[in-house]
């Protein structure tokens, strides 16, 4: 534990298995890009981002408010130590401290389109540069994007839309023994947080063991040919733009390999990952929805005989 503060076991989390999945994927290998969840209020979206974090000690969560400065997100240089001492004296932004993190960003839609742009910069270079004054300073700064929103509350850039990896939809529970079950481990973990979390203790380090042997093997998974093409007629077929789509699928469906334990990319695998890729990057149309889209990724998916 790495403060006192005790937090919800991400294995008590009921149901919400595309967004388990997606983030395990994540901290598996960051270098899928992270991940957009949407929903409605009250889907243990956030509940799941801090939980994940506490899963793992090396960890944490750093959170990008949304009436932040270019400042305080960016850092600041001290001009004056720079002119008259020739030192780089530099304070340390919420980039900085994300680095090898979760960088979390609640209700991201609402942000900044300045701060937006600043994140596209960044997440595309993996480094934060602050100029000031014909002064410039960097420092790396690669972390787990993940970002939750309301869609009633408003849409987001398709820029920084195409910079998360995976993209998944949440709702609340619509069958009524796992609709009693949320409840009852909420009200379970709010009457002793403590008990309930220790109840957790063995499926959250069996959880941990799991993760820590995937990232072992992630580099001895193979991809055959067979892989590359399918990954590629898919591409072609729902006319994605540009390849980051491809390589997404790809560093996914190596993840998830991993993480059941094998070191073979197979078809099961693509099936799985592209419904976390390809739907934020489906062009849309005014008469066709999120909805439509995975209609036609699974009209792909059944033609090709993958599923």
């Amino acid at each position: 534990m790495k403060s006192d503060r005790v937090y919800y076991p991400f294995t008590a989390i009921v149901g919400q298995e595309n967004m388990k999945l997606a983030l395990l994927l994540n901290s598996i290998n960051p270098a899928i890009g992270g991940v957009l969840i949407k929903g409605e209020k009250g889907t243990a979206k956030s509940t799941a981002v801090r939980s994940l974090a506490d899963l793992f000690g090396y960890l944490k969560v750093v959170e990008l408010p949304l009436n932040a400065t270019e400042d305080r997100v960016v850092g600041t240089l001290d001009i004056e130590q720079a002119i008259k001492y020739g030192e780089k004296k530099f304070e340390a932004g919420i980039l900085f401290e994300a680095h090898k993190q979760i960088l979390y960003i609640d209700e991201i839609n609402l942000l900044d389109d300045h701060l937006v742009d600043i994140l596209l910069d960044v997440s595309a270079m993996g480094v934060n540069t602050i100029e000031r004054e014909g002064i410039s300073y960097a420092h790396p700064a690669q972390f787990i994007l993940i970002g939750t929103m309301n869609p009633e509350e408003g849409d987001l850039r398709p820029q920084l839309l195409d910079r998360f990896g995976l993209s998944v939809e949440v709702r609340g529970e619509q069958q009524i023994d796992r609709r009693v079950q949320v409840l009852q481990r909420r009200l379970a973990f709010e009457e002793n947080q403590r008990d309930f979390q220790e109840k957790y203790r063995y499926e959250q380090e069996q959880l941990v063991k799991r993760v820590k042997h995937a990232k072992e093997i992630l580099p001895e998974v193979n991809v055959s040919d067979d892989i590359y093409q399918l990954i590629a007629r898919l591409s072609i077929q729902l006319k994605v733009d540009g390849h980051r789509s491809d390589l997404t699928v790809l560093k996914a469906a190596v993840a998830l390999a991993a993480f059941e334990g094998r070191t073979t990319v197979t078809p099961k695998d693509i099936q799985v990952v592209t419904k976390f890729v390809y739907p934020h990057r489906m062009k849309r149309t005014p008469f066709h929805d999120e909805e439509a889209d995975l209609s036609n990724l699974d009209t792909f998916l059944n033609d090709m005989e993958i599923v």
